[in-house]
């Protein structure tokens, strides 16, 4: 969705990160595989995807559904999103129904709550939308939708969710401003390629964290583990029960590098 050449590095060559990939393929966006890790992607900008010529298969990932359910919507093009028989069962509508708040034209399985579904994208319209739970996927969805189109879309949440998608959305330039209790996006601001490094995942280092805790005498250094406040919980817990657990050369990746 940005203008110009993006530098991935870090990539989790998983399932839900390769469903993403092809499905934005399947959208007509060139990808350069550099490396096991690396990607090169050539963006085109908000108004660059194509209407894709088959159904968008999102595998096992439901994130993956729900995101480009929120992309796609406002698209003015028509898609279908399907996944593997276990993410036809998973529920929907929970980003279904407020992305039809903003206009969105979706139908799907059991009363437009599972897949497959079918977009008929575009003619969306700012909302105010106060989520009933704290969900990351849910305001994503949103807030990729809104910064789509004219105007300013909030999201309003009991608590604060994982914010990667803020985070990551605001080095890449969108109009994006957090407070307590939720995130407004202003809408139609060009994102520009950006040289994104992608932090190891705490919650794989979480077995390690455990394992050298528990081992009498170990000591163990994870190296450029995202230690995100949103998703630092695991470290909180382990300090409160006594572990020795010691923070270094901490720093923000939000002022990337624009290419």
């Amino acid at each position: 969705l940005a203008q110009g050449e993006s530098r991935i590095r870090g990539l989790l060559r998983g399932e839900d990160c390769l469903s993403t990939l092809a499905a934005f393929k399947s959208l007509g966006i060139d990808v350069v595989e550099k490396a096991d890790d690396e990607l090169i992607i050539h963006g085109r900008g908000l108004e660059g995807l194509q209407e894709p010529t088959d159904v968008v298969d999102c595998g096992n990932s439901g994130t993956t559904m729900r995101l480009m359910s929120g992309i796609l919507a406002a698209q003015p093009f028509f898609s279908v999103l399907t996944g593997d028989q276990y993410l036809r069962k998973r529920p929907m509508g929970r980003v279904i129904n407020p992305l039809a708040g903003m206009g969105a034209k979706i139908l799907g399985r059991d009363d437009n709550t599972k897949a497959p579904f079918a977009i008929d994208g575009g003619g969306l319209h700012p909302t105010e939308y106060h989520s009933p739970i704290a969900s990351a996927q849910v305001k994503s969805a949103l807030l990729l939708a809104g910064m789509q189109i004219e105007g300013t879309t909030t999201v309003y949440e009991p608590h604060l969710s994982r914010d990667h998608s803020e985070r990551m959305l605001r080095s890449f330039g969108a109009d994006l401003e957090s407070f307590s209790g939720g995130v407004r996006v202003t809408g139609r601001v060009n994102l520009q390629g950006c040289d994104v490094e992608v932090p190891g995942d705490i919650s794989s280092a979480a077995y390690f964290l455990v394992a050298g805790l528990i081992v009498p005498d170990s000591e163990l250094l994870l190296k450029n583990v995202g230690v995100n406040p949103t998703r630092s919980g695991i470290i909180d817990i382990l300090q409160q029960m006594g572990g020795s657990i010691e923070l270094t050369n901490q720093r923000e990746l939000l002022s990337l590098i624009h290419i």
